[in-house]
């Protein structure tokens, strides 16, 4: 086990790839899209997972893992309660930041952007393609509220599996939210720290640029 006070002396040296802005995909959702199907084709240990922070209106972040599921119409598309906790920043403060991290090919991906909801037939269809538990789980869970104990929440969840045997309409406080990005950045590991870092930001004409930071 690490002691406490060897972790400042880990390191890890980074040297597969590189990256340049010439090599890089005009819109930066094309880049991500092709750096997301390297990092499937290499396996990478849960691909899709991002970090969400949120704030709340004055300002507070918080932040967790949840899954991307979809790029659609150049956003970033995942689906929760919206009476969570993330739910209720968002309807706060409508700006969030996604990371992605792919250690197994030393690359992070940063997304900042506005936040809107899906339309109610994409949240219909895609809570249909979840396994029948899952989706009775969606009822069951009052997400982000004080639970007394996991009985009750077994208890809700087979009260719902009465209810709904075979059908289970999506709740009308679940669906999926649209990250519209403003700003991507793209990292690869380098050696000695001189990593490179290519960021796209969007103009006022809804363009987007993009040049190499240090990093």
């Amino acid at each position: 086990m690490t002691e406490r006070h060897d972790i400042a002396a880990l390191r890890q040296e980074y040297s597969r790839q590189n990256l340049r802005p010439e090599d890089c995909f005009a819109n930066p959702v094309e880049q991500f899209s092709r750096w997301l199907d390297e990092a499937l084709a290499a396996k990478v240990h849960e691909p899709t997972a991002m970090h969400v922070a949120t704030t709340t209106k004055d300002g507070r972040p918080s932040a967790r893992i949840v899954l991307l599921k979809g790029l659609e119409d150049g956003g970033f598309v995942f689906f929760t309660n919206y009476d969570s906790r993330k739910g209720q920043q968002i309807a706060e403060n409508p700006f969030v930041a996604l990371t992605f991290f792919w250690p197994e090919l030393e690359r992070q991906v940063r997304v900042e952007g506005r936040v809107e909801r899906v339309s109610a037939e994409a949240s219909d269809a895609y809570f249909q393609s979840r396994p029948y538990p899952s989706r009775i789980g969606a009822w069951a869970s009052l997400q982000s509220q004080p639970l007394e104990g996991t009985a009750t929440l077994v208890t809700r969840a087979a009260g719902f599996s009465a209810k709904y045997i075979t059908g289970v309409p999506r709740p009308p406080h679940w669906g999926g939210f649209r990250v519209v990005p403003e700003r991507i950045e793209f990292w690869q590991g380098r050696p000695s720290r001189l990593h490179d870092r290519v960021v796209y930001q969007q103009t006022a004409s809804h363009q987007w640029s993009k040049q190499q930071l240090y990093p």
